[in-house]
C-alpha cells in the first residue's frame, strides 16, 4: 500500500508517522526510512532499526552497494548529513529505490521530507516517480511525508492508494482536492468554518460540534500534544484520527533535536 501523509509545519506527521512505523516495521522483510532532518532515531533507540548516515559517499553508491548494504542492514534509518545538498539527497534516493525494486519480499520505503526528494515541477530522478505508479506490484509499500503539498510531484501524490492528511493553508489547500474525494477540501483548513452538514458523518469530530474543520491541539506552552488527520483509501475508508490517543515506544525527536511532549 502507497501512503501519503502531508500537513503543516508543527502538525505531529514525524509523532505520527514514527507510530506507523514502530506498528509496520517488524511486518516487512526489507525497511528504509530516508530521514531528511535525523526525527527517527526513536525507532533504533527502539531496536526497530539500525541507524546510518547517508553523506557523500553514500551519495555515490550504486544500487548494487545499496543491496549489499541492505542484505547486512534490512531495516534501516539512513539520516541525512548536513553536508549533503537537496540534490545529494535525491540522488541517495534514487539508487535505494533502484535497489528495493529488485528485492525480494516486502519493502517499507519511507521519505520524510519529500518536496526536497521530489519536488514539484523541477527535474529529479524518474525512478522515484516510478515506484509510486509501479511499486505495489513489486511488493513495495511507499510511504511520502510532507509538509508542502503543494511542492510534491503531482504525479507522486495523486497515485497514492491511501491518505493521512491533516491542516494547510494557503497554496496547500488548492493541492488537497487533487488528492481527495467525496468531502471539502476546506476540511483540511484549521481555520475555515464548515457547517457539519457539508461533512459527512464518519469525519466530524466527537468531542465538539464546531469547528469541524481538522484542528491541532497544544498545551499551555503551545507544544503539540496531538493533531486530527483524516485518513483515505481508494477502497472508501475514510475516518478521523486523533492523535492525542496514540503513544510511542520510544521517544520521537524533532527536527531540532528536542524530544516531543508524549500525549
Amino acid at each position: 500500500m502507497h501512503l501519503l501523509t502531508a500537513a503543516q509545519s508543527g502538525w505531529g506527521k514525524g509523532y505520527f508517522t514514527q507510530s506507523l512505523c514502530e506498528r509496520n516495521l517488524p511486518e516487512y522483510d526489507t525497511a528504509v526510512i530516508l530521514d531528511y532532518s535525523d526525527e527517527y532515531r526513536g525507532l533504533v533507540e527502539a531496536g526497530y532499526a539500525k541507524w546510518h548516515i547517508g553523506g557523500p559517499i553514500e551519495r555515490g553508491w550504486s544500487a548494487s552497494n545499496w543491496s549489499t548494504f541492505l542484505d547486512a542492514n534490512p531495516r534501516v534509518v539512513i539520516a541525512r548529513h548536513d553536508s549533503l545538498s537537496a540534490s545529494g539527497w535525491q540522488d541517495l534516493a534514487a539508487s535505494v529505490a533502484k535497489s528495493i525494486r529488485s528485492r525480494e519480499g516486502t519493502v517499507l520505503f519511507v521519505v520524510d521530507e519529500a518536496h526536497f526528494v521530489i519536488p514539484q515541477s523541477e527535474g529529479f530522478p524518474t525512478v522515484l516517480k516510478e515506484l509510486a505508479t509501479t511499486g505495489r506490484g513489486e511488493g513495495v509499500s511507499y510511504v511520502v511525508i510532507s509538509q508542502r503539498l503543494s511542492e510534491v510531484e503531482k504525479t507522486v501524490t495523486t497515485q497514492m492508494q491511501s491518505r493521512l492528511l491533516g491542516g494547510f493553508d494557503g497554496d496547500d489547500i488548492s493541492r488537497v482536492s487533487d488528492v481527495v474525494d467525496g468531502y471539502p477540501a476546506e476540511l483540511h483548513n484549521p481555520q475555515s468554518d464548515l457547517s457539519p452538514g457539508r461533512v459527512p458523518d464518519e469525519l466530524l469530530p466527537n468531542d465538539r460540534d464546531r469547528p469541524v474543520s481538522v484542528q491541532r491541539h497544544t498545551n499551555d506552552a503551545d507544544k503539540t500534544i496531538g493533531s486530527e488527520w483524516i485518513y483515505s483509501d481508494n477502497s472508501g475508508d475514510r475516518r478521523r484520527i486523533d492523535t492525542r490517543g496514540i503513544d510511542l515506544d520510544a521517544p520521537h525527536y524533532s527536527p531540532e533535536g528536542a524530544t516531543l511532549e508524549i500525549p
